[in-house]
């Protein structure tokens, strides 16, 4: 199986081949794509789409594995990996090629076995992952080839692939209530409902002696004093 890693972003871009045999891994290729600044938004774009495109007729991958912003505090960062998202997940459709994702910290636990890993760890881990005479660079090279090992490991041929309820920003179909998440909310808005929910009434008695109601006509009286 092939995976054509990537780390997008509209200033660079990284990519990484891996392939895997057995349980043994090895890489194809890797590298990075800079668009210039100066060029419009739409130029740069057709640049990266281009670019994907050569590099999926290059290799032929099976899957692409493209990392994915789960929280970003610069929202001018957030929408340029957004725009360059937009275009990689074009190109695999256009091509019939299925994608996995995850955000950095989810790469860096399965990769390093800590999801706060620093660059150098990532590169550090990659290369002896991939058998490289050094690490790889650059840091965004380093980055797509870690994404492209995470999803040579976690793939799981016929398994289904889908995005939990909460998870809108993900390309895959909602999986609904099948996380443990989505069940703790679902048992919950079922005992609110239960709670919420009338009793039903049983038979009424009378007792002697025992205060009932008062009547319209007593309770009007009672009111005239």
């Amino acid at each position: 199986m092939i995976v054509l890693g990537i780390d997008p972003g509209t200033a660079a871009l990284g990519y990484g081949v891996v392939e895997r045999r057995g349980a043994a891994l090895r890489e194809l290729g890797h590298g990075c794509l800079t668009t210039s600044p100066d060029e419009p938004l739409p130029i740069r774009l057709a640049a990266i789409h281009r670019f994907v495109v050569d590099l999926v007729e290059l290799h032929h991958p099976d899957l692409m594995a493209v990392e994915r912003v789960f929280f970003q505090r610069n929202a001018q960062t957030a929408l340029a990996v957004g725009h360059a998202r937009g275009v990689v997940l074009l190109a695999a459709a256009q091509h019939g090629i299925p994608v996995r994702e995850a955000t950095p910290n989810e790469v860096k636990q399965a990769v390093t076995g800590h999801g706060a890993a620093d660059k150098a760890q990532v590169q550090r881990m990659v290369q002896v992952v991939l058998g490289l005479a050094e690490p790889p660079m650059p840091d965004d090279a380093a980055d797509a080839l870690a994404i492209g090992i995470w999803a040579a490991h976690s793939e799981r041929p016929g398994e289904p692939h889908s995005a939990a309820v909460f998870d809108r920003a993900a390309v895959g179909p909602i999986d609904r209530a099948t996380s443990s998440f989505d069940r703790a909310v679902r048992d919950a808005l079922r005992l609110e409902r239960e709670a919420a929910r009338p009793r039903a009434a049983g038979p009424r008695t009378s007792v002697a002696g025992a205060a009932g109601p008062a009547s319209p006509r007593t309770a009007a009286g009672e009111a005239d004093r």
